[in-house]
């Protein structure tokens, strides 16, 4: 099959290009600023999908079968000055490339969603980026409704895992502080959150690709099992066997926080996937990928 792959220099993209390439398929991976940055056996190609005109040309040349669209503008922050990137970036970007794939006749076009998107209508979302996915996802499922597009929203939980370098991410930021023999400071630690694997993610994005019936539907890709920040600190401390002191502070919460637990059984029942990693072997594997990269400090 022909794949397309927006976003595929980003942590999850990179993931999946890989695997599909291993698995066989012929894959175009799109990237806004950092197209050599792309793994290998991919064909690279550049493109700012904020820009209607190179969305359309984008498919238009590419003709793909299947499009993961993970490109995405991903910040949690609350600041009015984030309404406008996130809006262009997620949902802007997303109903061009719907459009642009729906006239092209593509088989599938998997979404990422994110669980910070609220529950019902009648809930206000809790962030810029929460607002835009939320809204991606209202079009994504009125563009399967309307146009019979073949869209399916793979809501992905709290992945975690090898390359992932964004340090304002809380799993590479605490090994990372660790390493370096430094204390790392975060929010009170009480939130309660579903964490899922990288390698779990990704097997899940290719099934959502090849299973029948789960167009227009939303699908849960998490671990089904509810961790706390904080206790995911100190495991992570535990496995690293490092003496540095934790420092937990509530006045660094974020407001209105979502706490959501994926239904794995409905997903399971969806698309016969279930994660095969646990949140220790998790965190050992990606612990062991910073190590390689980065040796800790000797402690005296």
């Amino acid at each position: 099959m022909r794949i397309l792959v927006t976003g595929a220099s980003g942590f999850i993209g990179s993931h999946l290009c890989r695997a599909l390439v291993a698995d066989g398929a012929t894959v175009v991976g799109v990237s806004r600023e950092h197209p050599d940055a792309l793994p290998d056996g991919i064909t690279p190609t550049q493109a700012d999908l904020t820009d209607p005109e190179q969305a359309t040309a984008l498919i238009a040349c590419h003709r793909p079968d299947v499009i993961y669209h993970l490109a995405s503008c991903v910040t949690g922050g609350r600041d009015i000055s984030l309404v406008r990137p996130t809006f262009t970036a997620n949902l802007a970007a997303t109903v061009y490339l719907m459009e642009a794939a729906s006239r092209a006749g593509c088989r599938r076009f998997v979404l990422t969603g994110s669980l910070e998107e609220p529950d019902h209508a009648q809930a206000p979302p809790s962030s810029p980026y929460a607002a835009a996915k939320a809204a991606a996802t209202a079009y994504a499922r009125m563009f399967h409704a309307l146009y019979t597009f073949p869209a399916v929203i793979a809501r992905v939980f709290m992945v975690y895992g090898p390359d992932q370098r964004d340090e304002k991410k809380l799993v590479p930021y605490v090994i990372n502080q660790l390493l370096a023999g430094t204390s790392p400071r975060m929010s009170s630690g009480t939130r309660m959150v579903d964490w899922i694997y990288v390698q779990d993610v990704v097997e899940g994005l290719i099934r959502l690709a090849r299973a029948e019936g789960v167009a227009g539907k939303t699908i849960d890709l998490g671990s089904g099992e509810m961790t706390s920040v904080r206790s995911v600190v100190e495991q992570i401390a535990g496995l690293m066997g490092n003496p540095t002191a934790l420092h937990f502070d509530a006045a660094a919460d974020r407001p209105m926080e979502q706490v959501r637990i994926a239904n794995i059984q409905e997903t399971e029942a969806a698309i016969a996937w279930r994660p095969r990693f646990s949140l220790s072997e998790g965190l050992q594997a990606t612990i062991d990928w910073h190590r390689r990269r980065r040796p800790p400090v000797t402690h005296a």
